[in-house]
């Protein structure tokens, strides 16, 4: 007698927001050097009637938060563990942008290794075409 495999977190994941009957969620990652791109990119794929999860701050920008070299290092890395987990919940990921740095790449491939499809702006920076 066989008996039901227990639901992967991902499978209980897809369960709940199908039954929450949430719209598709979209993850946008690109350099933080295409902030303004990703904005548009939040607008159109909101208008679309997605929803949208991206990176909340450019470090690359000055601001108080990250002023401090040691505290600016610790919280790039809270905010890397926390876009991976953006990535975790869409359910396909939009690059944004001309150029794609070792971090995209790195949040391309994580996407990819989850099964979730790879959307580009720009399609000729994808590292896999």
């Amino acid at each position: 007698m066989s008996y039901p495999q227990p639901l992967t977190p991902e499978e209980k994941l897809a369960d709940a927001k199908k039954q929450l009957s949430l719209p598709h969620i979209v993850a946008i990652c690109g350099s933080t050097r295409f902030m303004a791109e990703m904005t548009e990119a939040d607008l159109r794929e909101t208008k679309a009637g997605r929803i949208v999860v991206k990176p909340g701050c450019d470090m690359k920008s000055p601001h108080e938060l990250w002023s401090d070299p040691v505290d600016a290092e610790a919280l790039k890395a809270r905010l890397d563990d926390l876009h991976r987990a953006k990535i975790r919940l869409a359910d396909e990921v939009l690059v944004v942008g001309d150029y794609i740095g070792d971090s995209t790449r790195a949040e391309i491939a994580y996407a990819r290794s989850l099964g979730k499809p790879v959307r580009f702006t720009h399609p000729e920076v994808d590292p896999d075409a």
